[in-house]
């Protein structure tokens, strides 16, 4: 008897972590789709501490704009968002794009000087997580991660801390540091949601320890208001979303991989996200895509060799 209670308590415990898990990943997918829409953003940066009292901290940035997030994919594993940004009502930018994968294990972890390494997660470590992978505006990689949305006391939230390029606001003007170890907590609010950032300033060089130059605050707040005020942007994106799909599509073949990914910074004086919009313009075919993609990436027996 006292076997058979056992059994019907094991059977009830299974069924209520599988519904558990199944309206975890609900909300979880709810707060992912809450970021997309029409937002006033305010980016606002500053640096907080420096170890050594010689450092001169850098000053405070700041910057506004409109931006569209656009779902272009849904699926039940997958959300993918992009990022338009609207400048003065009418011109618009490509911006950052965000994917969103349930219990996902191939992630990129990035090292330095333009170069990523690619690794598969145990399935355990990433049982009822989201991996977020973050690519530039020519969607070659920036940045991922994987961990679990939270959902309590009110709150709605995901944390986690990566290795990242220099960000654009900085790495044309400075070279006194070339890894920033990312603090990302993004966070759903009544109003729309906030991107809060703890930042590392890393100095990574061969065969060294890292040193640490300076540490960043980031805070950054998505406010939500009527999409007609980002029509510009939803007009581009319809325009240029088949264009931006065989992009995607070219860049998946590349990534993947389990070898390192080192890119090009330039290729004929020109970076990666020039040659893409020069390819925009004429709408140009999956293959011209690809080959200009190749020409990009660094041999993996060069990567792997830090030449």
């Amino acid at each position: 008897m006292k076997k058979v209670v056992l059994l019907t308590l094991l059977a009830i415990g299974y069924i209520a972590q599988g519904y558990s898990q199944k309206n975890n990943k609900k909300q979880d997918q709810e707060a992912i789709k809450a970021m997309c829409g029409c937002f006033k953003v305010q980016f606002k940066y500053t640096e907080t501490f420096a170890p050594e009292i010689d450092y001169e901290k850098h000053l405070d940035y700041t910057s506004g704009a409109l931006e569209w997030a656009e779902l272009i994919e849904d699926s039940n594993n997958k959300l993918s968002i992009q990022h338009l940004l609207v400048i003065k009502d009418t011109m618009v930018i490509k911006h950052w794009r965000q994917d969103w994968l349930y219990e996902n294990q191939q992630v990129f972890y990035y090292d330095k000087d333009n170069k990523w390494n690619f690794k598969t997660l145990p399935k355990e470590d990433v049982e009822g997580q989201w991996t977020q992978k973050v690519f530039q505006v020519d969607d070659s990689p920036r940045y991922s991660g994987s961990a679990t949305w939270i959902h309590a006391d009110g709150k709605h939230y995901w944390e986690n801390k990566s290795d990242a390029p220099l960000p654009r606001r900085e790495y044309s003007k400075r070279k006194d540091y070339n890894v920033m170890s990312r603090g990302n907590r993004q966070e759903i609010t009544d109003i729309g949601w906030i991107h809060e950032q703890d930042n590392d300033k890393i100095i990574r060089k061969i065969g060294k320890k890292d040193v640490l130059l300076a540490q960043e605050k980031g805070y950054n707040t998505y406010v939500k208001v009527p999409d007609a005020e980002c029509l510009a942007a939803k007009t581009w994106w319809q325009n240029n979303a088949k264009f931006w799909s065989k992009v995607r599509k070219s860049w998946s073949t590349i990534y993947d991989r389990e070898t390192p990914l080192e890119l090009k910074k330039s290729v004929d004086k020109q970076p990666l996200f020039m040659h893409m919009y020069a390819l925009e313009k004429t709408k140009e075919s999956k293959k011209a895509i690809t080959a200009v993609l190749n020409q990009f990436v660094v041999p993996s027996n060069k990567a792997e060799d830090g030449k």
